[in-house]
Order: structure tokens, then sequence, then C-alpha cells
């Protein structure tokens, strides 16, 4: 795959990329020594297929999987700011042209969630490059790193993953001897954020973009989640675990069927009229039914924060209130991460202050602060996708509808404002993909496992829009991402909004091949 170019147009596109160099590095060894702009390269290192890559306390064990240039480096683009990247390499005839540009999640702070999403990328072909977003932190919920550096809080927001694929593409240049003929960006949760901000902000650097359940407005999804928390702090609020599986029961016994298949999973669970008032005790408390204060925290989680009489922030939908994981884990258990990770913000970023007490939290005033102080540099909701269209990129978005760390309609509602925005040719480089039962990012009840790049690629390089995503439910979902063996127990296919996927009304409803993707029945 490498191609000759002479010395003088090589260091000509060089200079283009900010960076002086070999003509062409003849070995992966000799990356070390090439000069970027406000970076260093630390290590390039050849991995064997063989060589394990396991991110630190980790399992299973995963290898390479092929051959790999392994680099590793730091961007210093101020003198507050240390960005740490990686762009692994295929070996030579491995690579496919192009460059997947990979996000990180939550507060960022290692390489490890991306790379194990790399590995899986460069058997494909793709050259991959992600970073830590600028600090190194003890966990993803972990912003202590921000107290008092507005340059790493620019570097989280913006600057991390946009300077990440300067220099992979510069690396890719020196290495191969041409640079990618085409470039892609894929992440989820902030890595949605980031997907987006790409999109909004350096609309040059990708030319297709998949942004999952993306966390935007950031300081917005922060105040929900303080909101929520306030919220079932309230006396006899709580939805302990054995509430929440009474409320989804009820939910799928009303609801399952209302898309013609009775599998667990709501299709559109807009269309599910649940009133938790329904479960309300006739006195007191019991095993069988809801307090009055839990039928009032309940449907104030569905319908999402308000204040001032309107409402900030879309609620959650009805169906996956007890996915493994899903709201104990995220919004009602003792350590729900939603608190955690707005306590963070508000602590570290917004108030700059190690004693400030969520107990204190007003959803109007400390929102609007946030708002104001961070908005720019975090949020990522801009609707105007002008510059991003004008150069043939494409957008695919997606989210799936038992999330309950990002409310699903959230996503529905920044596509609704592109579309507004950007007129009715909207889905000519921009797309929605809603996933059934998709709990945060990945797993829960239904098919969650599908080709977003693959999708990606094809409409950018071979102009095939994608009208449906052939998503697959697996016994262990998570091994399916990373490329290890996996039994696939069901597939669905996911439509491009507004359609969902109806049934045939014959054959397996476990076959992808027996739905339809059709306009959705009245709501």
């Amino acid at each position: 795959m490498r191609r000759s170019w002479t010395g003088a147009a090589l260091a000509a596109g060089l200079g283009i990329l900010g960076l002086a160099g070999p003509a062409a590095a003849a070995t992966c060894e000799s990356l070390k020594d090439l000069k970027l702009a406000d970076a260093h390269v630390e290590s390039a290192v050849p991995l064997a297929a063989s060589d394990v890559v396991t991110p630190a306390g980790f399992q299973p064990r995963l290898t390479a999987g092929t051959p790999v240039c392994r680099v590793i480096g730091v961007l210093t683009p101020t003198p507050a700011s240390q960005i740490r990247f990686e762009v692994w390499l295929p070996g030579a005839g491995g690579w496919n042209g192009k460059l997947l540009g990979l996000g990180n999640g939550g507060y960022g702070g290692s390489l490890s969630g991306p790379m194990l999403l790399m590995r899986g990328e460069v058997a494909r072909g793709y050259a991959t490059a992600a970073s830590d977003m600028g600090h190194t932190a003890g966990g993803d919920i972990d912003a202590k790193w921000a107290l008092g550096q507005p340059e790493k809080i620019k570097d989280f927001g913006y600057r991390a993953i946009h300077l990440t694929a300067g220099a992979a593409k510069a690396l890719i240049a020196a290495y191969y001897g041409a640079g990618p003929k085409l470039a892609y960006f894929h992440g989820c949760s902030d890595g949605g954020r980031e997907a987006l901000m790409e999109a909004q902000r350096f609309p040059q650097d990708y030319d297709a973009i998949a942004a999952g359940a993306p966390a935007i407005p950031w300081t917005g999804l922060m105040s929900g989640f303080l909101w929520n928390n306030r919220l079932l702090s309230q006396p006899g609020s709580a939805l302990p675990k054995a509430k929440l599986q009474l409320v989804q029961a009820a939910v799928l016994a009303q609801c399952d069927r209302l898309d013609g298949v009775a599998d667990g999973v709501l299709e559109d669970p807009r269309a599910c009229r649940f009133d938790p008032a329904r479960l309300q005790c006739k006195a007191g408390d019991a095993a069988s039914c809801l307090t009055a204060e839990q039928v009032k925290s309940l449907s104030g989680l569905y319908r999402g924060p308000t204040g001032g009489g309107r409402s900030l922030f879309p609620g959650f939908t009805a169906g996956g209130e007890a996915i493994p994981g899903g709201w104990e884990g995220w919004i009602t258990g003792p350590t729900a991460s939603q608190g955690r990770f707005a306590t963070e913000f508000f602590r570290w970023m917004v108030f700059a202050d190690p004693n400030w007490d969520p107990a204190t939290f007003n959803i109007e005033r400390d929102g609007a602060r946030a708002r104001r102080g961070f908005g720019p540099i975090l949020d990522a909701d801009n609707p105007d996708l002008s510059a991003f269209r004008a150069r043939g990129g494409k957008l695919i978005l997606y989210h799936g509808w038992a999330d309950a760390a990002i409310p699903a309609k959230n996503t529905v509602a920044y596509y609704q404002s592109v579309q507004a925005r950007m007129g009715p040719r909207t889905a000519d480089f921009a797309r929605l993909f809603l996933v059934p039962g998709m709990s945060h990012c990945a797993t829960g009840p239904g098919p969650s496992v599908f080709d977003a790049v693959g999708a990606l690629d094809a409409w950018r390089d071979k102009a095939a829009a994608p009208e449906r995503l052939i998503a697959t439910k697996y016994d262990n979902d998570i091994f399916a991402y990373l490329g290890l063996p996996a039994k696939p127990v069901r597939t669905r296919p996911l439509c491009a909004y507004p359609k969902v996927a109806r049934w045939s009304g014959s054959g397996s409803t476990d076959d992808a091949a027996n739905f339809s993707c059709a306009a959705p029945r009245g709501r």
C-alpha cells in the first residue's frame, strides 16, 4: 500500500501538516525521530500479532491480532498541556488507506478504553488514533485534574481530539509515504460529544463521523444529572432495585406488544403511555406498589428536569428500568454514576471549590453559571453543520432507547435541531439510528452490536446511504464488540429515523430478514 513520492513533494506535504522530518520512515522505529509541531514521539514499536495489548486490569487477555506499528506521543500546544496520544499503523500491505479516530469516554484520563477498540479496527485495515483527552486521572469519573487548569479543560473540550487528528495524519504520511485518502471518527458517550465537536468546530479533520449517545450539551447534561440526584434524595423518593423490577414488568406488560412482537424490548418507547400512578399503593408501602413519593420521583425521571415552569432537559423513556447496570448503576443506586459525574464537574470546574456541596445545587442558577463559563468549550450542540456538509462530510448519529446514562430523546432533539437548521435535505449527509433495548453505548436486551464504521465507510467512500443497519444480539455482547468468540442470538434492523422496524407477521422474530423499515404508527 506504500506509494512513492519525490523528496520535494513529500516534504511539501509534511510541511502542510506542520512537521519536518525524513522524506519517509523506512521502519516503524524510525518514527521515534520524526519532528512534530508542538509534540514529540515517545516511542514507536512494532508489535507482532501475538503481542499482548491488554490494558492494565482488564480481562480477558487480548493480543494485537495483526502486525502493528504502535506510536505513543505527547502533544504540548500550551505550556500547561500534556495530551498523550497513540497511533496504531497496520503493517505493510495491511493498510486500507484510511484513518479512524476513536473517542474516549467520561472524563478520559487514560487510553485504556480506546485501546480496546483500536486493536479491532487495525485488524480491519484502519490506521487508528486516540488520546487521553489531555490529562491523567484516577478513572473516567474524576475531574480533579481540572482545578485551576483552564488549558487542560480546553484540551478536554476540543483541542486534544483535533490535534490528535493532525498528528495521526502526519505520522501516516511519514510511515506510508502518503496521507490517508479518507479519515473517519467514531465515539460514543463523551466520545459522541467529541465526534460532534469535530463536525462543528473542525469540519476539515474528518470526512465522515459516527456519534453515539453524545453527551451534549455537556453543561445541560451535568445539570440534569444533579437534578435527578436531588429528586431521588427527597425523603421516601428512592427507587430500590426491587421497585425498578416492578416498574419494568408493568411497562412491558402494557407496551411490549405495541410493536407487534413480544420480546421484552420496546421498538419505540415513545408510543408507550405508561402512567406511574397506576402502581401507587392504596396506603403505605408494599413490594407490589409504589409510594406516592416514588411515583413522583419516577414521573420526574420520565419527564426530565424542569425549572421556572419549563423543560430544561429530556427525560428517560420507559421499558429499561431494571436492565443490569442501567437505572440502578446510573441513576437510582447509592453510588449512581450520574451524581458522581455531575458533582465532579460542578466541584472542580464550575465552582473550582473542593468543598462544594451538591446539596446546594439549584438547576436554574447553577445550570446558567455552567453554561456561561463552560458551554463554549464543552457543549457541542451547535446544529449548524454547513461547513461539514459543504466538504462532503457524512454523519451517523445513534442512541440506545434503553440508555440510562443519557436520554435517547436528547439525541432525537439534537437531530431535529439539525433538520431545522440544515433544511429538508438533511438526510443527504446526516442520519439518526435509534437502537431498541440498547443500554449506554452497548449491551442491553435488544440487538446492539452493529458496524457503524462500516456504514460510514460505505456512505462516504461508495455513496451508499444507510437506510438500515443490521444489529445483532449475542450471548456475550462485550466479547462480540472486542472480536472475541460470541454466539449470535437475534438480529434486527435499525432504521434511519423516523422509521422503525416492523415485523412482516411471518417468519422468526429473531431474524432481521423478516422485518422492514416503516413509518411509526401514531404516538
